[in-house]
């Protein structure tokens, strides 16, 4: 009879996995369910139930599986402790929504596919989080309850999304739409930091050479021009006080640009330095107009998929309008809410100065169709794709303009010294 390699969950929540002998899938199936085991994945396979007890011949040596897995334990044994996570980030809620999913549509109860992620969750914030909302689902607290107790971790737009799955009975597939949306964000952020690596680490070693230069490779070629006095060409004069300069102040420089860095990051912090950076960012040439259909496309998204998971509207357009950055454009946005609940419709109430034509178009064509929930989610595509293109090509002209904005400085500091060098040579003949 043929084998059948199996993965499945036990009545404690467990995950067990083994080796099945029986005459088809179907079979698998009854005999798993017999033991009170709910199937994850079985597949067909050559192995025979003897096969663990023997031995395997790999490239022609006799090899004993127990003493090769032993091997395999050392190989994969860590070299040092794993660092413990001091919170959970977004990379954990993505992870904890995509398994959560997977588990529900396999079937498994929510309380049992919570205890399979507990089993797998190393130590730290993530296994006592899904503790949590396991103690809260024993007590009888459905799961968007326990979310709410971390709102650190689940903003108001991810736990509506899992209510309005529980009301609907559909909650495996809600997660599967969130985690995808996450998925989502986190490419585009991705994105957006692999596409700055390289022009930071090039402004960095740029500037660090350039230092370089004034504070150590100038200051060797002051002893050569002493003599020329008011001879010395301008530019060699300048570029000779600016290395005595840097040489001089140079650790009192980097120590002011350290306390510059610490004290903007703190007055950004505060509610008049966010929004004069958020004025900024909107303002700047090139970077204002990628901002602004940045922040409508992450609203327009959020309040399409509420609105498509049957979230009433005037709460969808509050967790929307609180999803946005931007204070600006949040703050053009506090009206869409009583706007709506006087019966206004939303065309009317959003802001042309942030909504383009077209993006207003979109929305009134939704909302005459009925199919509003889907226009703002192809706006939000439109954007996104919109956006995603103007960063790679700002940050395709940025590369070449550090190079040689850098290259014309370093360029500069060596004409002027060999300018120096040359009439030294000259007042020699």
């Amino acid at each position: 009879m043929p084998s059948f390699r199996y993965r499945a969950t036990s009545a404690s929540g467990t995950v067990d996995a083994g080796l099945i002998t029986a005459r088809d899938i179907a079979a698998v199936h009854r005999e798993l369910r017999a033991q009170n085991k709910t199937p994850l994945s079985i597949t067909p396979t050559t192995e025979t139930a003897g096969t663990s007890q023997a031995q395997s011949r790999v490239q022609g040596v006799e090899v004993d599986i127990e003493s090769a897995r032993a091997l395999l334990e050392r190989v994969q044994k860590p070299s040092k402790k794993p660092r413990v996570k001091k919170r959970v980030d977004a990379n954990d809620v993505l992870r904890f929504t995509d398994e959560l999913s997977v588990l529900l549509n396999a079937g498994l109860p929510l309380d049992k596919a919570i205890k399979v992620q507990i089993d797998s969750a190393p130590d730290g914030p993530v296994r006592s989080m899904l503790e949590t909302l396991l103690e809260n689902l024993k007590g009888g607290k459905a799961l968007s309850k326990g979310l709410e107790q971390h709102p650190g971790v689940f903003n108001p737009f991810y736990i509506n999304m899992v209510r309005s799955g529980e009301a609907s009975g559909h909650l495996s597939q809600i997660l599967a739409e969130m985690a995808e949306y996450l998925e989502r964000i986190k490419a585009i952020r991705s994105s957006v930091i692999s596409a700055l690596t390289y022009p930071m680490i090039l402004a960095l070693v740029a500037t660090a050479s350039v230092f370089v230069m004034l504070g150590f490779v100038v200051p060797e070629f002051e002893a050569l021009f002493e003599d020329m006095g008011d001879s010395l060409p301008l530019l060699t004069a300048l570029i000779v006080a600016l290395g005595d300069w840097v040489s001089a102040w140079g650790g009192v420089l980097f120590l002011l640009l350290v306390a510059v860095t610490w004290y903007l990051r703190r007055w950004f912090a505060t509610a008049a330095g966010r929004q004069w950076l958020d004025l900024k960012s909107l303002t700047v040439p090139l970077v204002g107009s990628i901002v602004l259909r940045y922040e409508v496309a992450r609203f327009a998204r959020t309040l399409g998929t509420l609105l498509h998971n049957g979230v009433a509207m005037l709460k969808a357009t509050d967790i929307a309008v609180g999803t946005v950055g931007n204070s600006l454009v949040r703050s053009s946005l506090s009206d869409l809410a009583p706007s709506i609940k006087r019966g206004g419709r939303l065309t009317n109430a959003l802001d042309p100065r942030v909504f383009s034509p077209v993006a207003l178009q979109m929305v009134r064509v939704g909302e005459e169709s009925g199919a509003l929930d889907k226009m703002l989610i192809e706006l939000s595509q439109v954007y996104e794709a919109e956006v995603e293109a103007d960063i790679k090509r700002a940050l395709t002209l940025l590369e070449p303009i550090l190079i040689l904005g850098m290259g014309g400085v370093i360029a500069l500091i060596i004409v002027g010294i060999l300018m120096g060098i040359l009439s030294v040579n000259t007042l020699v003949v």
